[in-house]
């Protein structure tokens, strides 16, 4: 019969899943299993009825020689299947929990210049290959693991500019998502602090500034990721290299400078044992339109090594205010052991226990809803590390792989775009589905939308308390249920 890897040994006649089996192969092992049923038919008239009888009886009938030439036959084709399926992978990412994955499929590796299936790349190297000028596009039988357009959605300057647009988009259509307070505040959309970009939105940061001067602002790179750049604000003079020249009245040339987001910060987080953390959350997105996305079960929680304070003294204190591990492991209190994290199953039970089942469910319905909405506007981080600080961020991060890859190469089988995108849940493994076909998988108290653009995977999560949601209009929750 067919060897393991091919999933359809078993059941003859039962018609497979496009998603796993390619059509064409399909169509043909039906033609040839019709055809041999044909041969055998005019083979068992043309020998004579009491022969036959007598064939039957010694289990060499017309059933049992057909079954024994589609055995043969389904041995031919699981071959031709494993000859032609072997999926052939590129990455210049040498990543245990990449390679591994790779190699457990029995896929074969080669080149960059040769004929390749799957490429799992880096950020650079996907800017690169579909850049402009290159011109280059995808054939039908390969898969990369990012979005070609990725600049737009994974630099913090323009993951603002699009988050506003969203947020504008949604006013223009008259949405009930896009409703405000007597303040101007909005009631569904306010997941993203009041953000500015430098040196561009000086002038407008300032006027706002001047609202509340004892107010503290985070200024981030815009173009650097691992907590490097970050620092905190409380004065106007301390970002004096983005202000206007105060002789001359003109900008120094925005070309020597780096830009920057500016956003008001968080100084009310959610604290366990008196330190911040965030949460580190994987979401996969398998296509635009409609929006499919998908939420791993397993991630985690990143804790600072210093308890947090709101003294000023120590805004320059980065092991207080930032979880990135790059910054953290460097710390006097860092354990290299558990790498300063939990699981998000551990955070569910801390909270459930101190903040009840009812607040929790609603925390993390909250946060799935606003993962959808960021899909639908800009994506948070397109690019999670797979490095492992920890025995068990190995362990998850492989599983994470190793699903994600089942439902972005179903059967493990050479890539084609004529697949169903909709994999069965067996196949999901730690995955559960976030938005399909316009769809929010999350519970009707939570706000929806139908699909948007653009969309890409979102992988982090401030996490703050979050303040008491006004309750849906009756309009928006019946809409919300009914897609």
């Amino acid at each position: 019969m067919f060897p393991e890897r091919f999933p359809y040994s078993v059941e003859i006649s039962q018609t497979p899943s496009p998603y796993v089996m390619p059509q064409s192969l399909w169509e043909e092992v039906t033609r040839k299993r019709s055809d041999i049923r044909n041969i055998h038919k005019g083979l068992d008239r043309k020998v004579g009825s009491s022969e036959c009888q007598q064939r039957c009886q010694d289990g060499e009938g017309h059933e049992a020689r057909v079954s024994e030439t589609e055995e043969k036959l389904d041995v031919t084709v699981g071959s031709m299947w494993i000859m032609a399926g072997k999926v052939k992978w590129v990455t210049d990412i040498e990543k245990s929990v990449l390679i591994n994955n790779f190699e457990k499929r029995g896929w074969v590796q080669v080149a960059e210049n040769e004929d390749w299936n799957f490429y799992w790349m880096s950020v650079q190297t996907i800017r690169n290959v579909f850049s402009v000028e290159t011109g280059y596009r995808l054939s039908d039988d390969q898969i990369v693991n990012h979005f070609p357009n990725h600049y737009e959605l994974t630099r913090k300057d323009l993951m603002v500019k699009n988050i506003k647009r969203y947020r504008k988009e949604l006013e223009k259509e008259g949405s009930p998502l896009a409703e405000k307070d007597e303040n101007g505040k909005y009631l569904y959309l306010d997941f993203v602090p009041v953000t500015y970009m430098l040196p561009a939105d000086y002038n407008l940061f300032v006027e706002e500034f001047r609202k509340n001067p004892s107010s503290t602002w985070i200024m981030k790179p815009c173009g650097k990721a691992q907590g490097k750049g970050i620092f905190l604000i409380n004065k106007l003079s301390q970002i004096k290299k983005w202000s206007r020249d105060s002789k001359t009245s003109s900008f120094v040339s925005q070309s020597t400078k780096e830009a920057y987001v500016i956003s008001l910060y968080i100084n009310n987080p959610l604290l366990i044992g008196g330190k911040k953390f965030d949460l580190r959350l994987y979401v996969l997105v398998s296509t635009y339109r409609p929006l499919r996305c998908y939420m791993y079960k397993l991630g985690f929680c990143r804790f600072c090594t210093v308890k947090y304070t709101r003294s000023t003294s120590e805004l320059d204190n980065m092991f207080v205010h930032l979880t990135n591990v790059a910054i953290q492991k460097h710390g006097e209190d860092y354990n290299h052991i558990h790498g300063g994290k939990w699981t998000v199953s551990n955070l569910r039970l801390y909270l459930e226990s101190t903040r009840g089942k009812e607040v929790t469910n609603k925390l993390f319905d909250e946060i799935h809803w606003i993962i959808v909405q960021s899909l639908k506007a800009v994506a948070v981080n397109a690019s999670p590390s797979l490095s492992s600080s920890t025995a068990s961020d190995r362990v998850l991060k492989y599983g994470l792989v190793s699903d994600t890859l089942n439902i972005a190469v179903p059967g493990g089988m050479v890539p084609d775009c004529r697949w169903n995108k909709s994999p069965p849940k067996e196949v999901l493994g730690n995955y559960e589905i976030l938005e399909e076909r316009g769809h929010t998988c999350c519970r009707p108290s939570v706000p929806t939308l139908a699909a948007g653009s653009p969309v890409a995977p979102a992988t982090r999560t401030a996490v703050c308390w979050p303040s008491a949601r006004p309750s849906l209009p009756a309009s928006l929750a019946t809409r919300s249920t009914m897609q």
